[in-house]
């Protein structure tokens, strides 16, 4: 399943992600918190074995969403969230959904003006991660050129003279 990532590189912590989505929904499913001068965004995680599903007495969390007409509003949910995901707001918990009813996608990534807001796919991620760390292994990952050119210039000719003394 997507997620939503927030790049604290690029958010200048605006806020119009949060304003949007409490625009198209009865609160903000997004909110950004500031930690040592740097913006990151808390979403739901759309977590495996989501702890907000477990504890749900009426089954009204699924995966994609919670069913407004099952939630009694007893805060279980919010309580549980190993992220702080989950919104509570006139008796009824709330969290993102990637704003499924919405053609044009997620309200907060369009709202983004920073581009620091995207959709992923954590499967995707992963993939690259790993092929990255295996490149890394192999010794064929060619690192930016801003961190780390230096030590893989001096790695690179110390690898070219052994392969020449050989």
């Amino acid at each position: 399943m997507e997620k939503i990532s927030v790049n604290s590189n690029l958010c200048d912590g605006c806020l119009n992600c949060e304003n949007m989505c409490a625009s198209v929904h009865t609160a903000a499913r997004i909110k950004i918190i500031e930690h040592e001068s740097s913006f990151y965004g808390i979403v739901c995680q759309h977590c495996e074995s989501a702890p907000c599903i477990k504890i749900c007495p009426t089954d009204a969390i699924s995966d994609e969403k919670v069913d407004t007409t099952k939630c009694i509003g007893c805060g279980l949910c919010v309580m549980v969230c190993p992220f702080g995901a989950m919104t509570y707001t006139a008796s009824i918990a709330e969290k993102c959904d990637l704003c499924a009813d919405r053609e044009e996608g997620p309200a907060c990534v369009k709202a983004c003006t920073k581009r620091a807001i995207s959709i992923v796919d954590p499967a995707k991620v992963k993939a690259k991660n790993q092929e990255k760390f295996i490149s890394k292994l192999a010794g064929l990952y060619e690192p930016d050129s801003k961190k780390g050119g230096f030590v893989h210039v001096i790695t690179s000719q110390a690898r070219a003279r052994l392969v020449l003394d050989e």
